[in-house]
């Protein structure tokens, strides 16, 4: 910053010194605000918390592998089932807490009617969690 004069007997040569006046009240308002928040930040209150331990709950997950051939049969954990049969396993399933996860495996083949049904019953039956089952691997080219 440069400053001149308006005096003219001086020389109109520009001053050269920098003014810390203005940085100097700058640092004198942190201060004060520092001083003031300062046992704010250190200030606690003394309380006598009840100790207690435990151990978290270790919940496996319970799974219900559903399936679906070519053919259309249908399989709960493994065991054939019949189309009517599945609301009433669904709603005995939907009854537990929690909720077990029910992993749909479909073959290729499969009718889309088929799953569209299995998936009804089950948001009717009240369950939540529905999965599918798929087989990394290449992405078949679409004709």
């Amino acid at each position: 910053m440069a400053f001149g004069s308006f005096d003219e007997k001086r020389s109109s040569t520009a001053v050269s010194e920098i003014n810390m006046v203005p940085l100097i009240d700058v640092m004198l308002v942190l201060l004060v605000i520092f001083i003031i928040t300062a046992p704010l930040l250190s200030h606690s209150i003394k309380i006598n918390v009840p100790q207690a331990s435990s151990d978290p709950v270790q919940q496996d997950p319970k799974v219900v592998d559903f399936a679906v051939d070519a053919e259309g049969r249908l399989f709960w954990n493994e065991q054939p089932v019949l189309l009517e049969q599945l609301p009433a396993l669904m709603a005995a399933e939907a009854a537990l807490d929690p909720q077990p996860e029910i992993r749909l495996r479909a073959d290729l083949d499969t009718r889309y009617e088929v799953l569209a049904q299995i998936m009804s019953m089950a948001r009717r039956s009240g369950l939540k969690r529905i999965g599918f089952v798929t087989r990394p691997g290449a992405v078949p080219a679409v004709d």
